[in-house]
């Protein structure tokens, strides 16, 4: 089967996709830091660095295969946390008719579509009804469900929805959950080596003398861990972090370290969150801005420990800036959930 990804990002859609053993031959992502890292962790594919809205063709040998597009249109809009864009009236809600364009210029197999829970009840369904009715247009049977992450073998509560669509009739069965526990904070993030704030280090050794099952997997045979990047936290931030236990937040925080807030009891529930070594971690998405906290260390996230929790392998490699790799890897879907999607799909690729 013959993959194409529109709205790419770093590529751990395709990641999950390649270890299904789907070719993927052309990725389309217009920021530049984003497609770099895709091409460095995916040498095989075509990435076209553009606006999706320049792309007038897609150009490859299809032969007899089967071909899916897969991708997830900027979220933004559709999120829970960002009330103020929850509109038709915000323009990024309508970048998945652009995907519904490459959907016509290719007329795929399967169409796979990933996105935030919140599209469910954006607009009371409006932009969810809109998909459905496009794709019904085109001649597709449309399939949806929303999945957590967790369920899949990710360290990580991340619910999305998945829209898949067939061309040929078949109404698309999705995984079940088979896992007889959880993957933890604690599985991931046991051999990484101890880092401290505001820490820079490109390759480091791993702590050897602790392993779990998962990172085992995530290692994939590297011999050094990269991209130990830890973002500098002020004197008063990092005091912050000592008050917070594992599974706690800013509500841990003495009055007098918040006093810079006008009403810090209008916090966030998500913001200064310590994870804890025994539980899956909460969303990793913007980990910085909301300031996630190592579980035993006073500091932040790596971007190699954040790229652990959404189930990314060691040896692949995100570039750019810091605050670029961390954006990429809060925005980017796990692959081992996409490999679960891929995986089932493959099921019906002879049908």
């Amino acid at each position: 089967m013959i993959g194409i990804e529109v709205f790419s990002g770093p590529g751990g859609m395709s990641l999950g996709a390649k270890s299904a053993g789907i070719n993927v031959k052309i990725a389309v992502e217009k920021d530049y830091y984003a497609a770099q890292t895709y091409s460095k962790n995916h040498k095989e594919t075509t990435v076209v660095i553009d606006d999706i809205t320049n792309i007038k063709e897609f150009v490859f040998d299809r032969g007899k295969e089967q071909v899916v597009l897969f991708g997830g249109p900027p979220c933004q809009g559709y999120s829970s946390s960002n009330q103020k864009n929850k509109s038709k009236e915000n323009p990024k809600n309508w970048l998945f008719k652009e995907f519904i364009r490459c959907s016509k210029l290719i007329m795929p197999d399967w169409i796979v579509i990933e996105n935030v829970k919140g599209l469910l009840n954006l607009d009371k369904g409006f932009f969810l009804n809109e998909i459905f009715k496009d794709l019904n247009e085109l001649g597709y049977t449309v399939n949806y469900k929303v999945l957590n992450s967790v369920d899949y073998g990710v360290p990580q509560k991340r619910e999305r929805i998945f829209i898949v669509a067939s061309l040929n009739g078949i109404a698309f069965d999705f995984p079940s959950n088979k896992l007889e526990s959880y993957i933890t904070v604690g599985d991931a993030l046991t051999d990484l080596p101890i880092l401290n704030n505001g820490q820079i280090s490109d390759k480091l050794e791993y702590n050897s003398k602790s392993e779990s099952n998962y990172s085992k997997l995530m290692r994939c045979n590297a011999d050094k861990v990269k991209n130990n990047y830890v973002s500098k936290n002020s004197d008063l931030i990092i005091d912050r972090y000592t008050h917070i236990p594992q599974g706690g937040n800013w509500k841990n925080i003495p009055n007098e370290l918040m006093s810079n807030y006008k009403d810090h009891s209008r916090c966030h529930g998500g913001i200064y969150r310590r994870l804890s070594n025994d539980s899956p971690s909460v969303v990793i998405g913007n980990y910085r801005k909301n300031m996630l906290i190592h579980p035993t260390q006073n500091r932040g996230l790596s971007v190699r420990e954040a790229a652990r929790l959404q189930s990314f392998p060691d040896n692949f490699e995100f570039l750019g800036p810091i605050n670029q790799q961390q954006q990429q890897v809060g925005d980017a879907v796990p692959p081992l959930l996409a490999k679960a999607i891929f995986d089932k799909l493959m099921e019906y690729k002879n049908i």
